[in-house]
């Protein structure tokens, strides 16, 4: 058997195409698939693709939409999450269309703990899924979504701490039961941020304003207190001016006509109040959105969504009653919000927030007080 000539002929006249050098690649195997320089597939606009030939975000992972499973760190947690808040949503939802049931209230509570749970390993994958992407500002649950979970949880853990008291004959609606609900929520803030937020490693408690030694903490919770006498100022302007138009927002705390009373509206008021809010508002919220969108946006934002949640469990006994109170607490609280996001951002510390809401909530407190006693 004879071989090729050198020319490239073979011994039988025909000629033999020459193939690609040894050290160059061939063709890609889909024929027409473009590939990057490391050799990654890419779709039509130029885009990564994986091994399957789904799409890749700047961080090479997948391209996750709504309701897909594959690609997730977790699939089955989110397919729980997604299980439970449909289950519970749905119960919970029942239940405020037939209230007038006497079963409705047991369907409510029950409805709260799948729907709690639900939102609690949303918040986790979603967590675990944006650790993944370093190329983001922020890679930590949506405050939105956690605190979905907080309210829920709240009314869970407020329904079992005020049921043994009103077992006991204290009212859940007076001083010491509000003082109760008001602790409660605040550790349910700062129980969602320990394990949505912390725990994954999206912030440290340092990075969410626990930074200062303990006498930088009293000198900022001054600077913090100094401000709240000018905000109140403002605050009273835009509480006379919502007065004419659509009536005054009214105080969450029960009327206290004693003493006592006004020791524990101030404790609710001054000191537990502000401590979860502002980790959970400011030292969460605010620092996740001043990564992700810039200062100002962080603290308009920031702003909004705090005043949205203080109307996000009122009730009344009418709707055109609640749309007005809702209204006037909504527009009477954003420029406690603006305040307090700024003087976050300021000195980048929780104790300045803390300081400025625990003085105006104290000040507020007492103008009520006063009211009450010129009224005998």
């Amino acid at each position: 058997m004879t071989g090729p000539d050198p020319d490239g002929t073979a011994a039988g006249g025909g000629v033999i195409a020459p193939g690609p050098p040894p050290d160059e690649p061939g063709p890609p195997a889909g024929g027409n698939q473009p590939l990057d320089a490391d050799g990654q597939p890419l779709d039509a606009d130029g885009q990564p693709l994986d091994a399957d030939g789904q799409p890749l975000d700047a961080d090479g992972q997948p391209r996750l939409g709504l309701f897909d499973l594959s690609g997730r760190a977790v699939p089955a947690v989110y397919l729980a999450a997604w299980i439970a808040c449909l289950l519970g949503g749905g119960m919970v939802a029942v239940s405020v269309l037939g209230s007038r049931n006497p079963s409705a209230r047991w369907l409510f509570v029950a409805g709260l703990v799948p729907l709690a749970l639900g939102l609690l390993a949303a918040g986790g994958s979603q967590a675990t899924e944006r650790a993944r992407r370093p190329s983001l500002a922020f890679r930590g649950p949506s405050p939105v979504l956690a605190f979905g979970a907080v309210v829920a949880l709240t009314l869970l853990a407020i329904l079992a701490a005020l049921l043994p008291l009103e077992a006991l004959g204290v009212d859940p609606g007076g001083p010491l039961g509000t003082a109760v609900s008001v602790g409660v929520t605040s550790l349910v803030f700062i129980g969602v941020v320990r394990v949505l937020v912390v725990a994954p490693g999206a912030l440290s408690w340092r990075e969410i304003g626990f930074g200062p030694a303990p006498a930088g903490a009293l000198a900022d919770l001054a600077r913090g207190a100094l401000l709240a006498l000018p905000l109140l100022v403002v605050e009273l302007a835009v509480l006379a001016a919502l007065a004419g138009l659509i009536g005054g927002a009214a105080s969450p705390l029960p009327p206290a006509t004693s003493g006592a009373a006004l020791a524990l509206n101030l404790l609710s008021a001054a000191v537990l109040a502000p401590i979860g809010e502002e980790v959970f508002f400011r030292g969460y919220t605010t620092t996740a959105w001043a990564r992700a969108a810039g200062a100002r946006a962080a603290i308009v934002r920031g702003a909004l969504f705090f005043s949205f949640a203080h109307i996000a469990t009122l009730s009344a006994s009418s709707f055109q009653a609640g749309l007005s109170a809702a209204v006037a607490q909504y527009l009477a609280l954003l420029p406690v919000g603006l305040a307090l996001g700024w003087a976050f951002l300021a000195r980048r510390s929780i104790w300045v927030a803390l300081g400025l809401h625990g003085a105006y909530n104290a000040l507020l407190v007492l103008l009520a007080y006063a009211a009450t006693l010129a009224r005998g």
